[in-house]
């Protein structure tokens, strides 16, 4: 049994967050347990739209958040997973296709490694750099749908791939953050990946579905088909949006717009029902006295919301995705709490549509087991599936081919090695 403390940061738009995890595997079985032992969150500065505008307020928020996790799990932190988010992230698909080398025809590591390098040989502008490559499909002598082709055998192997790409500049800020804050950076994740990893089940990523992570500024929004993803991207749109109509709607503050919006999220969630009228002098708001429930949720509410999930919608239709993803729906972030949000994504997107949740952590969960925690929860899962690969000594679990970073010939390269006794 090997025990390891491993970080997840998340700087978001409107929060940083930061969660630290005791994982233990077992090294017979691969069996895996992640128990979370400290969590913090703080207000995000220099962040907008899940890019970094001012390096030294970032630094100060990232420094507070990590200050709060170590403090409580009685641990200093040294390396994290981090979440990459965005309106600059980007996705495409690629295909790669090698001969076999052995003499025997048989697969092995390294003719996946080829296959892999072969489809990540895309054509990018200097500015952009690759994060991820997913394996989606390989196809061994025209035979498809193969998920692990190791130990086949075959003359030609073909691989299906999903390509995540991201602005060199946004990679560079993010390092620079860290850094300066302490961390060494193990690697970047996309954010919408990371909630993937925490929310969404197995056979819904094999039937179909769409996840949908709604920020405070952008909503990520990456899609499975067949368990693999074939899609991925970000809408420059998120919940502080929603927070902005309130303000502009009631002439209010941004402070009481949120005050009115978590108010209305808070007892929608406990099944209480407030009346039509709201009196906000109750809430210590003096601006406004009293406004109307219907008024702000079909009049200023529900029409962002709309639009939100309407640009999901086209998005899906672009990629001619909508029809291919009959699980549905799975709505999570801070944003997935805003109230009459499952309406209005079940009318735009005419799927069925859950509230993600985030599972698969033990320990301290009773503040962590909400959709605001998705990514930081997910970031864990994830590494503790790169912790996995490590342990096998085998590059055939798709974690590991995800390379962040230029110069990606050497870079897989530095993974092998890696994984070398």
């Amino acid at each position: 049994m090997k025990n390891k403390i491993i970080a997840g940061i998340e700087l978001g738009s409107s929060k940083t967050s930061v969660i630290v995890a005791q994982i233990s595997i077992d090294e017979t079985t691969y069996t895996k347990s992640i128990n979370v032992i400290g969590v913090s969150s703080t207000e995000s500065k220099g962040i907008k739209k899940g890019q970094i505008v001012n390096i030294e307020e970032s630094v100060e928020s990232a420094i507070s958040a990590i200050e709060g996790a170590e403090r409580m799990a009685g641990h200093n932190i040294t390396d994290a997973y981090v979440s990459l988010g965005g309106a600059h992230i980007h996705s495409q698909n690629s295909h790669g296709v090698v001969a076999i080398s052995g003499p025997n025809g048989e697969i092995v590591d390294s003719d996946v490694e080829r296959s892999l390098e072969a489809a990540s040989a895309i054509s990018l502008p200097t500015s952009r750099e690759i994060v991820h490559v997913l394996p989606r499909e390989f196809v061994v002598d025209g035979e498809s749908g193969v998920k692990d082709p190791i130990g086949m055998t075959g003359v030609r192997l073909e691989v299906e791939t999903h390509v995540v790409t991201a602005s060199s500049a946004a990679i560079k800020n993010l390092n620079k953050t860290l850094t300066d804050a302490g961390i060494k950076i193990n690697d970047l994740v996309f954010s919408g990946l990371a909630s993937a990893y925490s929310v969404l089940s197995e056979t819904e990523k094999e039937l179909g579905c769409c996840l949908i992570d709604i920020g405070a500024g952008t909503t990520s929004v990456v899609a499975y088909i067949d368990g693999s993803l074939a899609y991925s991207g970000v809408i420059p749109v998120g919940a502080k949006n929603v927070t902005n109509d309130i303000a502009i709607g009631l002439r209010v503050s941004l402070e009481t717009a949120e005050k009115i919006k978590l108010y209305l999220s808070q007892n929608k969630k406990v099944g209480k029902d407030i009346g039509d009228e709201i009196d906000l002098n109750s809430m210590g708001i003096s601006e406004v006295t009293k406004v109307s429930k219907k008024t702000l949720i079909e009049g200023i509410i529900r029409p962002r919301l709309n639009e939100i999930f309407t640009m999901v919608r086209l998005e899906l239709e672009r990629e001619k995705i909508i029809n291919k993803i009959p699980s549905g729906a799975i709505v999570t972030g801070g944003g997935a709490k805003t109230v009459g949000v499952t309406d209005s994504a079940k009318r735009m997107l005419v799927l069925p549509v859950r509230i993600g949740i985030p599972t698969g952590v033990s320990g301290l969960i009773d503040d962590v087991l909400d959709p605001i925690f998705s990514v930081p929860i997910g970031l864990l899962i994830y590494g503790v599936k790169d912790e996995m690969v490590e342990n096998s000594g085998s590059f055939r679990f798709p974690v590991k081919l995800n390379i962040p970073g230029k110069g990606l010939f050497h870079k897989i390269i530095e993974s092998i090695k890696d994984l070398l006794p």
